[in-house]
């Protein structure tokens, strides 16, 4: 039997890693994983909850409780047997899901998690430590940069497309400030493992830094044969 496959992914805000990572899995016929999404699902509950994000034990019980799934073939996520796809977009629990992600108790059990999910199936798995912490062996490794403007550009667009009113310098200006928020965390800081890919998406489309990643998964784990789900 061929050997499982994990695909980490790692990169800032706004580089376009869940558009590609959804896209390569699909391709590759392995399992999407959106480690980003994990944080943000906890980080609604604690918001739902009224919790002080300052609270680091509730916050590490409540991780530990969560019920995370993704649906596969499906962008949809769910918490605790709700859909919390939509919810968990908005502008203002992806800035608390940059708080919440510091906290290294629920880094642990977010973790502990993504490990579980990924057991003995080939996936994609996009984060911000998935290559140095999550899966530090990754058959393959990339870390997925683009320009802050473009970043914020891109996320501007995908808030649009979600209904969400979007200012492309305030954007900008939350990207950079998330940036350095998590490459100087002390838990599992957001920085390219030193066996990673750089690629840089500046310049290209979806369909562009997607055919450039599969590029280089084919050439490292089959020699540039087609390859699918284990």
């Amino acid at each position: 039997m061929s050997k499982v496959v994990v695909v980490a992914i790692d990169g800032p805000a706004g580089a376009g890693k869940s558009t590609v990572a959804r896209t390569v899995a699909e391709k590759l016929a392995y399992v999407y994983i959106n480690s980003g999404a994990m944080y943000r699902a906890v980080a609604l509950w604690a918001m739902q909850l009224s919790l002080d994000l300052k609270d680091h034990l509730k916050l590490e019980r409540l991780a530990e409780q969560a019920r995370i799934e993704f649906e596969p073939g499906s962008t949809r996520v769910v918490l605790n047997g709700n859909d919390v796809t939509n919810a968990i977009s908005d502008p203002a629990v992806s800035e608390a899901a940059s708080i919440v992600s510091a906290v290294p108790g629920v880094r642990r059990a977010l973790v502990a998690e993504q490990r579980r999910i990924a057991e003995g199936m080939s996936v994609v798995m996009e984060g911000r430590d998935i290559g140095t912490v999550v899966f530090p062996d990754a058959a393959v490794k990339i870390f997925l940069d683009a320009d802050v403007q473009v970043r914020a550009e891109r996320r501007s667009k995908e808030m649009e497309a979600r209904g969400h009113a979007a200012d492309v310098s305030e954007i900008a200006s939350q990207i950079a400030e998330r940036d350095k928020r998590d490459a100087t965390r002390a838990d599992a800081p957001m920085v390219q493992a030193p066996d990673a890919v750089y690629v840089d998406s500046t310049g290209l489309d979806a369909d562009g830094v997607s055919d450039a990643i599969l590029r280089i998964v084919r050439s490292k784990v089959s020699n540039g044969k087609d390859v699918g789900r284990h």
